[in-house]
């Protein structure tokens, strides 16, 4: 078997959620520990790992990185290696992430380019998000790249394939909390009580007026809410609503706007229904924005100096902390194609194992060819 499947399934046993990623550092630790280590640095943050493999004569840093943490969910694909935590499941690929970055990692170590790599191995993507504090550690400051990579399995494209594009790739993301809180009491008496049940729907259908009369029609954006708490028991009626959901959209411009119309219905729904409120956004993701030059090479290198199909897909409305890592830094994220029928965070994802070693293949070609060249 391939070694990096195995590293794959041992990583699929172990998933836990962000800045709980104990097991999961431990392994990969002892695997960096089991490499040559004449050329490597191994410095840990929180949960998370830098690995700075060093070149014969180094002109430029590159980055590359993986995230390292699952989801909240009970595992259902029958697999023989099943997740050994009931409750938690790398339903979004995260394993093979990993797998495939010690897979790159491994061939330079073996193998010696020019220039120093550093390999990042990061915490809690799926929340609160990792990349941020990560990005602002000194570790990273000081060893911060000229240019980064990473890359995300894609359920829906077939293995041997990949798709990216110039620009905007994924979302700017938020996470939507909204509490309110009025008066309960008895059905009978609904006179005497504000209900939370119906200023919670209310609210719902007026969040939906945002997107459809005060975002510019050719922009894009959603709001989805997910999960609505509320009541006890059929006869009372509730004093507190809670609604749970994202926000999304395609420029931080739409998302602030978003968020100020938020507040001024949250705002309406207190004098209206005369209760209190309060709103949390919880973790919000800045886009991923794909450096326009690097892309365009990316793309021709695999196009013409690899066996992979390049597709050039559209933007979507995910959202992936790598964003903030591009903010600062030129680079490029790309879908990997992995043929499953169920989907991210899909309880049943069951992601195609050849595409492990498509992607080290291709990571390993491309970043050879960019740590040898002459910095410009």
């Amino acid at each position: 078997m391939n070694p990096f499947v195995q590293i794959r399934r041992d990583l699929h046993k172990i998933p836990e959620l962000g800045f709980q990623e104990f097991k999961t550092q431990s392994y990969l630790v002892d695997y960096l520990k089991s490499l040559p280590q004449e050329r490597l640095e191994i410095k840990t943050w929180k949960t998370g790992i830098f690995v700075k493999v060093h070149g014969l004569n180094p002109t430029k840093l590159i980055g590359y990185r993986t995230d390292i943490d699952g989801l909240p969910i009970k595992e259902e694909t029958g697999l023989p290696f099943p997740s050994n935590h009931p409750s938690n499941m790398h339903a979004c690929g995260h394993d093979f992430h990993m797998s495939i970055a010690l897979g790159v990692l491994t061939y330079f170590v073996k193998n010696k380019i020019k220039d120093d790599l550093l390999f990042i191995f990061q915490p809690a993507e799926e929340g609160p998000g990792g990349a941020e504090p990560m990005l602002h550690s000194d570790c990273l400051q000081e060893w911060k790249p000229d240019m980064i990579f990473a890359l995300h399995i894609a359920p829906e494209y077939p293995v041997g394939t990949i798709a990216l594009k110039e620009g905007l790739l994924f979302a700017n993301t938020s996470e939507l909390f909204i509490d309110l809180t009025g008066k309960g009491g008895h059905a009978a008496y609904p006179h005497q009580t504000n209900d939370m049940i119906i200023a919670a729907c209310t609210l719902v259908s007026q969040l939906q007026t945002i997107i459809s009369r005060n975002v510019d029609p050719l922009d894009s954006a959603v709001i989805t809410i997910g999960k609505i708490s509320s009541g006890t028991v059929q006869n009372i009626i509730a004093e507190k609503a809670r609604l749970e959901g994202t926000i999304r959209t395609l420029s931080p411009n739409s998302m602030e706007k978003v968020k100020h119309r938020i507040h001024a219905l949250v705002n309406g729904i207190e004098t209206g229904f005369e209760c209190k409120a309060s709103i949390d956004y919880g973790s919000m993701y800045y886009q991923v924005y794909n450096h326009e030059e690097l892309t365009r090479e990316f793309m021709h290198f695999v196009q013409n100096e690899t066996p992979v199909k390049v597709i050039e897909c559209k933007e979507a409305m995910t959202g992936e902390d790598f964003g903030y890592m591009l903010k600062e830094i030129p680079g490029l994220m790309f879908w990997l194609g992995v043929d499953s029928p169920y989907g991210l965070h899909h309880a049943k994802l069951n992601p195609n194992e050849n595409a492990i070693q498509t992607a080290i293949d291709l990571m390993t070609k491309y970043i050879s060819f960019k740590g040898n060249e002459s910095r410009n």
